[in-house]
């Protein structure tokens, strides 16, 4: 923060947030092999992955709803990169709701084999998401100027259990 309150480099904050939400998403894996292993409770696998799933789910909410829009306000050139990443949160919520249907079926007699392969993909996703991403607009949320986000970390930018930095 500037001594004004600002939150500044936006860009720099996206990219802390797809770190945390890649370090999220590895531990989820783990508690997956932990899980085909039996060392891992089917409860509280469906706990951290439906806390991972929400997490992503609001990051690109974020993104979609107020992120893009004012790229696209500031930045006009971008609106076709803007698209394409709305159309991958599009394949990655399609993704993030199989997977949800697929961890709310497993049990200690199921195969989780559907559901390791969904959570796979989901990975492949979204890192090439992630770092299409972090190319393409990262300079440009650096350069934003949005008042309304002087003081509170908009919603795309919050990790954890929403909590603003």
């Amino acid at each position: 923060m500037t001594s004004h309150g600002r939150l500044t480099a936006f860009g720099h904050q996206l990219i802390e947030v797809h770190l945390w939400l890649r370090e999220e998403l590895a531990a989820l894996r783990q508690d997956v092999d932990a899980y085909l292993a039996g060392g891992t409770r089917v409860r509280e696998l469906r706990t951290h992955c439906l806390t991972f799933c929400s997490a992503l789910d609001r990051h690109h909410n974020g993104e979609n709803d107020f992120a893009f829009v004012k790229v696209a306000e500031q930045f006009p050139e971008l609106r076709p990169v803007l698209e394409e990443l709305r159309r991958d949160h599009q394949l990655v919520d399609d993704s993030l709701q199989r997977l949800e249907t697929l961890v709310g079926e497993l049990a200690p007699e199921s195969d989780p084999t559907a559901f390791r392969r969904e959570l796979d993909s989901l990975a492949a996703l979204i890192e090439t998401h992630f770092t299409y991403e972090e190319k393409r607009i990262v300079a440009a949320l650096n350069a934003l100027e949005v008042p309304g986000w002087e003081r509170d970390r908009p919603a795309f930018l919050l990790t954890g259990d929403g909590e603003r930095r």
